[in-house]
């Protein structure tokens, strides 16, 4: 197993930014190389999240029009 305790970390909860496993994990994002990459989690998400919506519409639509 890996030693997470350098990585960063960011908690939902109160939307603090913290470096090791200080919380449980299910309030607990990450890990993250970077602090600055920690307090990004949500919006890394929301983007994440677009994106796979956005290959669902598109894997869904496949071989429409086709025959």
């Amino acid at each position: 197993m890996s030693d997470d305790s350098g990585k960063w970390y960011y908690q939902p909860s109160t939307g603090k930014v913290f470096q090791g496993k200080a919380t449980g994990w299910d309030d607990r994002m990450g890990p993250y190389d970077t602090e600055a990459e920690a307090r990004a989690a949500l919006k890394t998400v929301a983007e994440r999240n677009q994106a796979a919506d956005d290959w669902d519409e598109e894997d869904e639509e496949w071989g429409e029009g086709q025959k």
